[in-house]
C-alpha cells in the first residue's frame, strides 16, 4: 500500500483491517466505513469592513446506535470533507472505548479564526448553529470545541441554538465557559487524560516514570496540559515543545535538554498556541525548527497537533531510545508509521484511547447541565481518571489476550461495543 495522508481513508483502513480480524458481516462493515448523515452549508458573514464572505461549514454524523452524537468544531484551513468525516469516525470509536452512552460526530468551517475579529468570529459561530441547529440537540448531536474554537465560542453557539429553540439549553453544546454552564476541569481533561494512559502504560513497561522523558508535538490545549501532567503528576521531564509561529508562518520548536519550565512557557503563550520566540530564547532555550520533537532523545513522544503527522519517512528520525508513543492528536500516525512501531516494538497508545479524556469530561458537562448540578474539579479529575485507566486496561487485556497491537486491540473493543448497541436497537 502506498502512503496515503487522506485522514478518512487511513480511518476506513484501519476499520477494515481490525473488520476483518472480528469477522464482521459485509452489510455491518459497510454501516460502519460510512457516516450516517453529512452536512455541508454556506455561512455568509459580513465583516467590519463591510464586505460579505461566505464561509463553508460541515458536520458528519457518523453513528449514534449508543446515544446522541458527539464531537468537536474545528476552525482551520486544511477542513475538508473527508477530515471531518474521519474525525466523525474516530469519535464513535472514541466514545465507545471509553464506555461513555454517545455516538460520534464532527464538525468545522475552513477558516483561520485567528484572522477574524472577535465580532466576525461572534458571526461565524451563530451562523453555524443557524444552518445546522434543526440536527442539533442535546439528545440527538452535541458539538464541542476542536482546533480553533474555545469555550467563548461554544458559548455563543449554545446562546444561538436556545434563542432559536426558544428555551435555555445548556446542553446542547460543551467546553463552554466555567460559570455558563461549562464544567470545571474541561480545560485540563484531553491532556491529563493523556498522562493518565502514560502512566498506566509505564507501569505495564515497568519504567520508573519520574526519570523519563518527553517531547511533545503542538503547545495548544492538549499538549500544554499533557506536558504539565508529564512533569508535575509523573515527575518526568519535557525537553521539547513545538508550536506553529503565526508570525513566522513556520513550525517551531523549543528545546532544552535539561526540561522545560512548562508553567513559564504557557504564561508566554498566546491562545493560539504561539510561544514568544524572544522570551523563551531569552530564558535559556533554543529555539530549532518544526521536526525537532520528532528527533529527541527521549522516552515518550506525544503528538498533539494534526493528523498525519508520524508517517514512514518521519518515523526515521524517531530516537532509539522512544518506549511509547502517546497520541494526543487525532490520526496522528499512518499505516506506514504504525508497521514501524509494530516492528520495533515500541508501545503505543491510540488516539482514540489516548485523548478520550476530552470527550469524557464533556459527557460529564452535559450530565452536569441535566442535573443543573455542578461538581468541584477534584470531582471532576478523580472521575476522569477513573474513566481513562478502566479503558486503557479493557484495552491493554484484550490486546494481550489476542496479542494484538494495541491500537488493534483498541478498534476491537469499540467496534463490539458499537456493533452490540446496533443489535439491540434491532438495527441489524
Amino acid at each position: 500500500m502506498s502512503e496515503t495522508t487522506n485522514a478518512f481513508q487511513i480511518a476506513q483502513a484501519q476499520f477494515d483491517g481490525v473488520a476483518a480480524q472480528l469477522n464482521l458481516e459485509s452489510h455491518v462493515r459497510e454501516i460502519l466505513r460510512w457516516p450516517r448523515r453529512e452536512f455541508k452549508f454556506q455561512i455568509p458573514v459580513r465583516m467590519d469592513d463591510g464586505s460579505w464572505q461566505v464561509f463553508f461549514g460541515y458536520r458528519v454524523q457518523h453513528n449514534d446506535s449508543r446515544g446522541p452524537t458527539k464531537g468537536g468544531i474545528r476552525f482551520h484551513t486544511s477542513e475538508t470533507m473527508d477530515t471531518v468525516r474521519a474525525l466523525a469516525m474516530w469519535m464513535t470509536w472514541k466514545c465507545a472505548v471509553a464506555d461513555i452512552p454517545l455516538g460520534g460526530a464532527k464538525g468545522g468551517v475552513a477558516v483561520d479564526s485567528a484572522t477574524l475579529t472577535v465580532r466576525e468570529k461572534e458571526q461565524l459561530c451563530r451562523g453555524w448553529v443557524g444552518a445546522i441547529h434543526k440536527n442539533l440537540g442535546p439528545r440527538t448531536d452535541v458539538p464541542a470545541p476542536d482546533v480553533g474554537t474555545n469555550a467563548q465560542m461554544m458559548g455563543w453557539m449554545m446562546d444561538e441554538y436556545s434563542k432559536l429553540a426558544g428555551e435555555y439549553t445548556p446542553g446542547v453544546i460543551t467546553g463552554k465557559p466555567v460559570g455558563g454552564g461549562g464544567s470545571l476541569g474541561r480545560r485540563e481533561a484531553t491532556g491529563y487524560g493523556v498522562v493518565y494512559n502514560v502512566r498506566e502504560a509505564m507501569k505495564h513497561l515497568k519504567l520508573d516514570s519520574s526519570q523519563t522523558s518527553a517531547a511533545v508535538q503542538g503547545f495548544g490545549n492538549v499538549a500544554q496540559y499533557a506536558a504539565l501532567g508529564f512533569t508535575e503528576q509523573l515527575g518526568g521531564k519535557v525537553v521539547c515543545v513545538s508550536y506553529w509561529d503565526r508570525n513566522d508562518k513556520a513550525a517551531c520548536s523549543v528545546v532544552s535538554p535539561k526540561g522545560l519550565d512548562i508553567p513559564f512557557l504557557q504564561g508566554i503563550t498566546d491562545q493560539y498556541g504561539t510561544i514568544d520566540k524572544s522570551k523563551a530564547t531569552a530564558a535559556g532555550y533554543t529555539i530549532e525548527h518544526g521536526d525537532a520533537w520528532l528527533e529527541q532523545d527521549v522516552d515518550v513522544l506525544i503528538p498533539a497537533a494534526l493528523e498525519s503527522q508520524l508517517t514512514g519517512e518521519t518515523v526515521k528520525k524517531i530516537s532509539g531510545k522512544v518506549k511509547v508513543i502517546a497520541e494526543g492528536a487525532n490520526g496522528p500516525t499512518t499505516i506506514e508509521a504504525d508497521e514501524h512501531f509494530k516492528k520495533n516494538n515500541i508501545f503505543v497508545i491510540p488516539d482514540f484511547l489516548c485523548n478520550a479524556g476530552g470527550v469524557t469530561v464533556s459527557y460529564f458537562e452535559g450530565v452536569q447541565n441535566d442535573m443543573n448540578y455542578y461538581w468541584n474539579l477534584d470531582e471532576v479529575l478523580q472521575r476522569l481518571d477513573t474513566k481513562m485507566t478502566g479503558a486503557f486496561h479493557n484495552v491493554l487485556q484484550v490486546s494481550t489476550r489476542e496479542q494484538v497491537y494495541m491500537r488493534d486491540a483498541a478498534y476491537m473493543v469499540a467496534i463490539n461495543s458499537v456493533v452490540q448497541a446496533m443489535e439491540l436497537r434491532g438495527w441489524l
